[in-house]
């Protein structure tokens, strides 16, 4: 991989972030900063000098998560690859075994076999679980396909490194040896030294929040309106544009409660997450690629929701047609019957990412299936996909959509 190849992380050089923060009128402060009570954090540098920060309105947690290295024997000591390594590799192993089935391990699997590398996943149970199951079956056709053997069902219980690279002894009694081992098997809190006890909180796990972001006790109430926690750490979503989202939320309410104006915390309202439950949008970037916002079948099922399942092939749009010859795919509905408005959506194919935002604006603005009907798809676009879902569900109802 050439140096170009790193641009895009501008060569893990934050210089274009820390111009930012300047013109911004940002002071930044480098080093491990923790809590050191009621709106005080401590910040010691590299050097070993400390400064104290004390905020005159709040203080927001946002330290993230790092990869889970499961409990198995040898596993750390065989140094191997989390998600960090995996992207920002200089050169392509010739054979790569990955731990896990998730979204992290799908893309790494898609990346490293289409480069060449032979690939291996244990996967304990189905790929893609969090999302509808033919996206996963369909990931995993094309994983194998291109050459990838996954194996279902099996885990390692050892792991060991030496010169000829990393063999990891399996429950099924076999061993696999490949030059690098890649575990993509979850996150965990960053909170490790954030002196959390010094604000009566439990000094290391995930931070609970409410829909404004303020970080909550163990009986459920804010610890203040002074301490926020923004992204990952607070396990709503660990999703990058979710905790930008999140962000701008608590940025606004901590303006709003230092200068006394009213505070909007009415779901959807000005002040709040509330996209976080039951309409997050996610791209899984496999081949083909799993778009999907709002909530799976199963899971609207198990919120209690009354609802009908479409699915459509997305091959048979004439968009998709032009799109890619032998273009394969799938797109799946959830609705609710009771009000008529979406509660998922689930796109699988080539590019469907670009499909998604409609289906987000959709579920958020609980946009009536009778008004849907008027967004007319342009032709010929892979977009047209809606029509074909609508025209099924009016097949399958008594409904009048129009």
């Amino acid at each position: 991989m050439t140096d170009s190849g790193t641009s895009f992380t501008s060569d893990w050089d934050d210089s274009g972030q820390v111009t930012w923060l300047d013109d911004s009128g940002i002071d930044l402060v480098r080093g491990h900063g923790r809590l050191a009570g009621e709106k005080t954090v401590e910040v010691v540098a590299d050097d070993g000098s400390v400064s104290v920060l004390v905020a005159r309105h709040a203080v927001a947690l946002s330290t993230g998560t790092r990869a889970v290295v499961p409990d198995i024997s040898g596993l750390r000591d065989a140094e191997p690859w989390t998600s960090r390594e995996a992207v920002s590799a200089r050169a392509i192993p010739e054979s790569l075994t990955i731990l896990g089935g998730g979204v992290v391990a799908c893309e790494m699997a898609t990346v490293y076999t289409d480069l060449g590398c032979a690939v291996t996943m244990l996967v304990r149970d189905t790929l893609l679980a969090r999302v509808e199951p033919f996206a996963g079956e369909l990931v995993k056709e094309a994983l194998e396909k291109r050459g990838v053997s996954i194996r279902r069902g099996v885990t390692a219980t050892s792991v060991s490194r030496s010169d000829d690279g990393v063999t990891s002894t399996l429950d099924d009694g076999s061993t696999l040896t490949t030059a690098e081992f890649l575990v993509a098997a979850g996150r965990e809190p960053r909170t490790e030294g954030l002196g959390l006890a010094t604000v009566g909180l439990p000094a290391a796990g995930w931070l609970s929040v409410d829909d404004t972001l303020r970080v909550l006790d163990a009986s459920g109430n804010p610890i203040g309106d002074w301490l926020y926690a923004v992204g990952d750490l607070n396990h709503r979503s660990l999703l990058t544009h979710q905790g930008k989202y999140q962000a701008r939320a608590a940025g606004d309410v901590i303006v709003a409660r230092a200068t006394g104006a009213p505070v909007d915390d009415a779901p959807w309202g000005a002040h709040v997450a509330t996209a976080d439950h039951e309409a997050v949008p996610q791209v899984v970037f496999t081949d083909p690629e799993v778009a999907a916002v709002g909530l799976t079948a199963d899971a609207a099922t198990e919120a209690g929701y009354d609802t009908r399942v479409v699915d459509y092939d997305l091959g048979g749009v004439a968009g998709s047609a032009l799109h890619a010859d032998g273009y394969a795919g799938k797109a799946r509905l959830v609705v609710d019957e009771k009000r008529k408005v979406l509660l998922g959506a689930t796109f699988v194919g080539q590019d469907v990412s670009e499909l998604l935002h409609s289906a987000t604006i959709a579920v958020v603005g609980e946009v009536p299936i009778a008004r849907l009907w008027h967004a007319v798809p342009s032709y010929p676009t892979i977009s047209e996909v809606w029509l074909r879902l609508l025209e099924e569900y009016r097949r399958t109802t008594s409904d009048q959509l129009r």
